[in-house]
């Protein structure tokens, strides 16, 4: 690790870099990248989702959010590399360290291809005061990587009808409706996700999400699909050319931006498109800066993968109840570790039809480890599972009809008191926000008090959001809309019928436990009356909840009322398709309190 920064520190003196930033990013800004892009893994040995670097001749920092606090501390023993605690006293964010503590007129290094649009403009203006630079065409990565993972060579596939709902040549038309209405000539797509659904393709480029490394510039007259050519089947390469698109080999994305007409107009998001996608632009070309169009209109499922999102949930539902039967059955017979859990679990997903894998890393974790929200399971961290204590279990499945999260607290043993006041507070937020009845218009943000009041009335809290959107067969994190400011997304968005949320209010208590119940949500009409529409949730996860950890004396009638609604739910559905050993377990779990 050592050697790396060095010779980074070398590369910065030769090109009189000050100091040099870098994202975690990849070109296409997503939470999830490729191997190909994974540098600060690569240079620094952490390997969380979230970071950024900084590096100046006589510092090297890591800044981090509190999810990977422990796991960074870790990993960057011996890297050379500072933890820079973001959201603590006296550790500012990145940008402003750097602004506070370089002279005027130094120059900042950065790989524009890896760097948002948005977020390079937040840093120009924040250097402004110092007058210091911000150089983003740095590649100081690629000389030094010389074992560098290849760029992914999975084959793009098809999404069929059966499970897409609409075609792609509907999408692109009803896109190109919305361009014009927006006065938009031309529209980029740089996030996989928005080109995976308008086009119906998936890939397998990135982990734990059906992606395809890919970027679209879409018009009125024609869509030119940017992509390694290779990694399209023929058949498939010439159904997207009958359905109006154009390939095009992924590298020559800057040249044809540079083509761009004088007086045209292009709409962007700034979120995610990168420095160098903007820098190939030319400067007469009108700019129209929002959320792409397929964004907001993905957040809305159709009517045929509302259904398949239903039949994917019971699946899941099976696999999770197959799951905690065969934990409650093993525990102290045969040894269970985290690891070996999340193993078991992917093994009951696999049996069930269409299901390509985790949508995320499964965080499997036993006691004090609870306490972390974003924890992972490691060989240095794996702990054995007993007979006794609390194990969270936080999990999804990617399937052809959909994409699952959902979250599960089961005792092991007799809780304490206290567990089980801070389990009931928490699963209160969770029944509180799906018991929701709000008219159009409302944003997610307007709901959040819902899921956090009865633990703020006990002085408690949770500092990560509450509901995040989720895609379909695509990112289990997708949005725009998002329950809580503490949530990615977009704070603006307004929760619509169709969109999917999660449901995950926590209590965490560090160096013990931690407790967190999450479903998925859809959002649906529910009536009219004098005063207008109201919009009311639907949970369409069905897994028990463990009601040994509930204080029934803390919950309201309707709070109980509703728990035993959601199991009788869950029994009626998942039973007709259980052996009976399991059915008259789930009956036991699922019996009215």
């Amino acid at each position: 690790m050592n050697k790396k920064l060095a010779a980074i520190r070398g590369m910065m003196q030769k090109e009189g870099l000050d100091a040099y930033i870098i994202p975690i990013t990849d070109p296409h800004l997503g939470e999830y990248v490729p191997d190909h892009w994974k540098i600060i893994r690569w240079l620094t040995g952490f390997s969380g989702s979230a970071a950024n670097v900084v590096i100046t001749q006589d510092f090297a920092g890591l800044w981090t959010d509190s999810r990977y606090f422990i796991q960074a501390e870790e990993q960057l023993q011996g890297s050379g590399f500072v933890l820079m605690k973001l959201n603590k006293h006296h550790i500012p964010e990145y940008v402003d360290w750097i602004t506070d503590r370089l002279e005027e007129e130094s120059i900042v290094g950065v790989d524009g291809r890896i760097m948002s649009l948005g977020i390079a403009r937040m840093i120009v203006k924040a250097f402004e005061r110092r007058k210091i630079k911000l150089d983003t065409g740095c590649d100081l990565i690629s000389a030094s990587w010389k074992a560098r993972d290849p760029f992914p060579a999975e084959k793009a596939f098809e999404h069929t009808l059966k499970y897409a709902g609409i075609s792609r040549k509907d999408k692109i038309a009803a896109v190109r409706a919305q361009m014009k209405a927006r006065g938009a000539d031309y529209h980029l797509l740089a996030a996989l996700d928005d080109i995976a659904w308008l086009l119906n393709i998936r890939g397998g480029d990135v982990k734990f999400s059906p992606l395809f490394t890919s970027f679209v510039l879409i018009s009125q007259a024609e869509l030119l699909l940017f992509a390694r050519l290779e990694k399209i089947p023929p058949d498939l390469g010439k159904r997207l050319v009958n359905d109006g698109a154009r390939l095009v080999d992924y590298e020559k994305v800057n040249t044809e931006l540079k083509k761009l007409e004088e007086g045209r107009s292009i709409l962007l998001t700034p979120a995610t498109t990168s420095v160098s996608l903007f820098g190939a632009i030319p400067g007469n070309v009108r700019l129209i800066e929002e959320i792409s169009i397929p964004t907001r209109m993905k957040a809305v499922k159709n009517a045929v993968e509302i259904e398949n999102i239903r039949q994917v949930m019971i699946k899941d539902g099976l696999a999770l109840t197959r799951f905690f039967h065969w934990l409650e059955n093993s525990l102290g017979k045969v040894r269970i570790s985290e690891m070996s859990a999340a193993d078991m679990l992917l093994e009951f997903r696999m049996q069930q039809a269409d299901c390509e894998g985790p949508s995320f890393a499964t965080i499997a974790a036993y006691n004090e480890h609870a306490a972390l929200p974003h924890y992972s399971p490691s060989p240095q961290t794996d702990t054995e599972l007993e007979p006794g204590g609390i194990f969270l279990l936080d999990s999804g499945g990617q399937y052809y009809g959909g994409t699952t999260d959902v979250t599960r607290t089961v005792s092991l043993g007799e809780p304490t008191e206290q567990q089980k006041i801070d389990f009931t507070l928490a699963v209160k937020g969770t029944i509180n926000l799906a018991m929701a009845k709000f008219p159009p218009g409302t944003k997610g943000y307007q709901l959040d008090i819902l899921a956090r009041r009865a633990l703020w009335e006990h002085g408690m809290n949770y500092g990560h959001g509450t509901g995040h959107g989720v895609g379909y067969f695509l990112n289990v994190h997708e949005g725009p809309q998002t329950i809580g400011t503490g949530a990615g997304g977009d704070h603006q968005t307004i929760i619509e019928p169709g969109m999917l949320v999660s449901d995950e209010p926590a209590v965490y208590r560090q160096g013990e436990y931690g407790f967190r119940t999450e479903n998925l949500l859809l959002c649906a009409e529910d009536r009219k009356t004098e005063s207008g529409s109201f919009l009311k949730f639907e949970t369409v996860s069905l897994c028990y909840i463990d009601t040994s950890l509930i204080k029934r004396e803390l919950m309201t009638e309707g709070e109980a009322g509703w728990l035993n609604e959601y199991h009788d739910l869950v029994y009626s559905i998942l039973s007709q398709l259980l052996p009976e050993e399991i059915k008259a377990w789930l009956k036991e779990k699922t019996k009215a309190i």
